[in-house]
């Protein structure tokens, strides 16, 4: 089975769903090169104007932040701003490549200069790709990727996984991809109608009450731009989800898959909240990262994403943990620290940022997503007509 051309198909007509004239910005690795050539051809083929490719390289951004000083990593620099908000007015499609070659690269460097972010670049990128652009981000293994699975770089077995968690081993992968997108909007649907003003979530080590913007949608599976395309922002993705209202979480959560942060891996993370923020963190390995980028903004301390995913997931059922957050992310719930969604309530995509932070959307520079759910976590929503269940003992229970 050709894997590699089965993945670019599936990034080009299901993810971003590239249109006859679009531009397209490729955002990889130096590690993905091969894949990257196939996802270029595979656009051109779909009838794309021009393909962008943004090189990054990991021993290239150790250097960067062993060398330069932090206010260099922090500064934004003008031409990349302009060519952003361009691609945007453009309504170019954005595709990410993710799987690090080597998730040990920042091990040893400065924790703060490790995560600091050039913040105005990063709101232009998200103001974009929130609300202008579609777009994808999809793992692309690579040996280092398997090596930090399996312990040895075995790409094939890597393939096999991902092929599976990505339906690539489907008769028709788009078309697998557009009836599970339906399923999720479903229970998206469903999740609307109760008109939910807060989740809990509990499980070993987590008990979290999150309040939710009143009218907040819930999303599942895929979105419709402007002009009525549909696309699919995470490929694989098993989720429904929505921005919470930042002032409101409070409890304890332990994450339950490990999280690769800044080039650093993080294990046993607890998290405690209070009144939204996040007041203490504690890890296994790795809380020394997370600090430093719960520091680079005031928005970084709190939520901008709740998640819900059940054991049906594709990911879940590999059994496997991938070591990349979006994939370990659909394994399970989930929950994000960092910059909100707009378009979770209605009109927000047209909003000013002070129009947002009035409803109790979140805005940061940052978007971490980290994994509460798996064996034995359940979710409740609490609103004007109940509480219910929605997920128990990881099982998908609302009708």
């Amino acid at each position: 089975m050709d894997w590699i051309e089965r993945f670019a198909d599936v990034v080009v007509r299901a993810g971003v769903n590239v249109q006859p004239g679009q531009g397209v910005v490729l955002n990889t690795d130096t590690a993905h090169l091969e894949i990257a050539r196939a996802v270029v051809e595979a656009a051109y083929a779909a009838g794309a104007a021009w393909v962008e490719p943004i090189w990054s390289d990991g021993p290239m951004r150790r250097s960067e932040v062993d060398h330069a000083s932090l206010d260099q990593l922090r500064a934004s620099r003008p031409w990349v701003l302009q060519r952003t908000r361009e691609w945007g007015e453009q309504g170019a499609a954005w595709i990410t490549l993710v799987g690090d070659a080597d998730a040990h690269v920042l091990d040893g460097a400065d924790p703060v200069k490790a995560a600091a972010r050039r913040v105005e670049e990063s709101h232009a990128r998200r103001e974009a790709v929130l609300g202008k652009l579609r777009w994808t981000a999809v793992g692309a293994p690579n040996p280092g990727w398997a090596g930090q699975i399996f312990g040895e770089p075995d790409l094939e077995r890597l393939w096999q996984a991902v092929g599976t968690a990505m339906r690539l081993d489907e008769d028709d992968p788009v078309t697998a991809w557009q009836h599970r997108a339906a399923t999720l909007a479903e229970r998206g649907a469903a999740l609307d109608a109760l008109e939910l003003t807060e989740v809990r979530y509990r499980g070993e080590g987590t008990d979290l009450t999150v309040g939710l913007i009143p009218g907040c949608h819930w999303t599942g599976g895929g979105m419709v731009d402007d002009a009525g395309i549909a696309y699919m922002p995470n490929i694989p993705t098993e989720e429904v989800f929505t921005s919470p209202d930042r002032s409101r979480a409070d409890g304890v959560l332990l994450v339950t898959k490990p999280l690769v942060l800044s080039g650093r891996l993080v294990t046993g993370l607890r998290l405690t909240f209070e009144g939204g923020r996040i007041t203490a963190v504690a890890a296994d390995e790795g809380a020394d990262i997370v600090e430093a980028q719960l520091a680079t903004d005031e928005g970084a301390r709190y939520l901008g994403e709740v998640s819900l995913v059940d054991r049906d997931s594709r990911i879940a059922q590999a059994g496997i943990v991938f070591h990349n957050t979006l994939f370990d992310e659909n394994a399970g719930c989930h929950v994000a620290w960092g910059q909100s969604f707009p378009f979770a309530v209605p009109g927000g995509v047209a909003m000013s940022q002070e129009q947002r932070g009035a409803l109790g959307l979140n805005s940061s520079g940052v978007h971490t997503d980290v994994v509460v759910g798996g064996a034995g976590i359940t979710v409740t929503g609490s609103g004007p007509k109940g509480t219910v269940d929605i997920i128990r003992d990881d099982e998908w229970v609302l009708g």
